[in-house]
């Protein structure tokens, strides 16, 4: 007797009817560029904390976090097919400039990577924060929602962890932080609509 074989559904469209469905849209895409940046930035810092022996326990951290990062944006790949929708425009140049703050940051030393951390992750959290807001107020895609509320923890998790190994030690902290806060904020807005 032949056996059935089960073939895994192809997830369902969403129509892009209403200006919430378009909004979720955008959010997802912002969401997956923000992952796929965080994946750059600790591939690049264990590409230069890897070549160091003394500094394996620290390259074995940021690789649990790009896994969890791997998680997020393999999630956000699976929303952009399920929407029929497209990554942000500026994906290719998001992916170079994520790698190189990353390896540039760790070439500062480890509290810079760990400052580095932090501020993208601050960032990240109040991103989150907004969307799950956002999706509360319009009783909106409780999926979703949780997914939300799930990475928001995960990133919080990330942040605790860096300032736990001495993001606050890095030299020039307060201006290195902005500056990386104010570009995460940058590449969200552009990301969003572009």
């Amino acid at each position: 007797m032949p056996r059935k074989t089960t073939r895994k559904r192809a997830p369902r469209p969403v129509p892009l009817g209403n200006a919430m469905t378009r909004r979720i849209v955008d959010m997802v895409r912002v969401d997956h560029a923000g992952e796929t940046a965080a994946v750059a930035i600790y591939q690049a810092q264990q590409r230069v904390f890897g070549a160091l022996p003394h500094k394996r326990a620290l390259t074995q951290t940021l690789h649990e976090m790009e896994m969890g990062e791997h998680v997020h944006l393999n999630a956000f790949n699976d929303e952009l097919h399920k929407r029929q929708a497209r990554p942000t425009a500026l994906i290719g140049l998001w992916q170079p400039l994520s790698f190189a703050l990353g390896a540039g940051t760790a070439l500062l030393g480890e509290k810079c990577a760990h400052a580095c951390t932090e501020a993208v992750e601050d960032v990240i959290e109040e991103h989150y924060q907004g969307q799950i807001e956002e999706l509360e107020a319009a009783d909106s895609e409780p999926e979703l929602l949780a997914m939300f509320k799930q990475f928001r923890e995960d990133e919080l998790g990330h942040r605790d962890t860096a300032i736990k190994e001495g993001a606050h030690d890095a030299p020039a902290y307060p201006l290195l932080t902005g500056l990386i806060k104010a570009g995460c904020r940058t590449a969200i807005a552009l990301s969003e609509k572009i």
